[in-house]
Formats: structure tokens, C-alpha cells, sequence
């Protein structure tokens, strides 16, 4: 009787032991695959955060994304320069709420208006041409860093008046130059027809825009 007992007793264990293996081994693989899923979703935002996220710039320089100047080109170009088309939005957005001058927030409502239409496309492209690559934006491309310089949006939002309007122009007009510089670098190293198109469509019309913003400086500092 105690031997029937004990081999019973073996069989229930041996059962109870298979099946709490079996359990782990479906626990770990779940944890496996929620782990990659995380990696991948943080892997998204960590492309939409530095794609969209130039309000860091008001307090201290930006930095580069990981291991950006070894990604292709390309992918510099449109990570960087959809965060630098990003700086343009924010510092565009104050003028809109906050300036008298109807002429000067019709002209930074056109800047947003069309930075975001650019932004949107560059991320497409990414999406098409580099999807699942990680962020790519590089301070040290030409242009990037020195249209940073001298930038200090605290100051210009807690601006008022026709200074606010002016620190706006100073701020825009070396952010432009910025941009154009970086789109002429794009016209001798980008592989794909598209960004030489985006690139020469920036530099015709940021040039035209600084033209104006000095025209305006010159008149509105009398």
C-alpha cells in the first residue's frame, strides 16, 4: 500500500512539475516578445522625440543622436533637418500669439505653415526609406550647430512689443542661414532626387525670406 501510495504521489509530482515548467517557459517567451514589442515602440518615440522636440533648445544646446554621423546621409539630412525646421515652428509660434504687427505674424504663420508641410514629408520619406532606423540627427552637420548660436527663446517669449518682433528677425534670420547652408551640402551628398528638390526649394525660398526679415529689421530699428 505505502509503495502504490509513493509511486502516485511521484506521478502527481512529476505532472505538477511539467506543467509549472510549461508555464515559465510560456511566461518567459510572453516577456520575450513584450520586450521586443517595448524596444520597438521606444525606439518610435525616441525617433519622434528628436524629430519634434526643438523646445529643448531654450535652455541648453541640443545633442546628437547615438552614433548619428555613421548613419547614411540621407537620413542625417531628414532627421536634422526636420528638427531644425521644428526650431522654426516654436520660434514662430510666439509671434503668431503675441506680435502687433499684422505684417510680421502673417509672415510666421506662413513659416509654420510651411515647415510643417516639409517636416511632414521628410518624416514620410524616412518612413519609406529608412524605416526602423534609429534617430539620425547629427548637431555637427554644416549649418546645424551655428544656427543654434545666440539662440535663447526664454528671452524672445518673455519679449513684448517691437523688441519681441526684433529678436524674432535676428533669431530667424541665423536659423534660416542655417537651413540653407545645410540644404547646399545636400545638393552634393544626397543620394535620392527628392531631397535635392527639398533642398533647392529651401534655399530659394529661406534667401528670399532673410531678404525680407533684413528689409524689416532696417525699417522697424529707426
Amino acid at each position: 500500500m505505502k509503495k502504490l501510495f509513493l509511486i502516485a504521489f511521484t506521478g502527481i509530482f512529476a505532472i505538477a512539475f511539467t506543467a509549472c515548467q510549461s508555464s515559465q517557459t510560456t511566461q518567459s517567451n510572453t516577456n520575450q516578445n513584450n520586450s521586443t514589442m517595448n524596444m520597438n515602440d521606444t525606439n518610435q518615440n525616441s525617433v519622434a522625440e528628436d524629430l519634434m522636440s526643438m523646445k529643448n533648445m531654450k535652455g541648453s544646446m541640443m545633442e546628437s543622436s547615438p552614433d548619428a554621423a555613421s548613419a547614411p546621409y540621407d537620413l542625417q539630412f531628414l532627421d536634422t533637418m526636420a528638427t531644425h525646421h521644428q526650431g522654426a515652428v516654436d520660434m514662430a509660434k510666439p509671434i503668431v500669439a503675441k506680435s502687433d504687427n499684422a505684417e510680421l505674424k502673417a509672415f510666421a504663420a506662413k513659416i509654420i505653415a510651411d515647415q510643417n508641410k516639409e517636416i511632414a514629408q521628410m518624416k514620410n520619406w524616412r518612413e519609406k526609406w529608412f524605416a526602423g532606423k534609429p534617430p539620425a540627427m547629427n548637431m555637427e552637420m554644416p549649418g546645424m550647430r551655428d544656427s543654434m548660436k545666440g539662440m535663447n527663446m526664454k528671452k524672445m517669449e518673455a519679449s513684448g512689443g517691437n523688441l519681441l518682433d526684433l529678436r524674432f528677425l535676428d533669431m530667424m534670420t541665423l536659423h534660416h542661414q542655417g537651413a540653407i547652408t545645410m540644404s547646399k551640402e545636400a545638393l552634393e551628398r544626397a543620394e535620392h532626387a527628392e531631397i535635392k528638390t527639398l533642398a533647392n526649394q529651401i534655399i530659394k525660398s529661406q534667401e528670399a525670406e532673410i531678404k525680407q526679415m533684413q528689409e524689416w529689421k532696417t525699417t522697424w530699428s529707426k
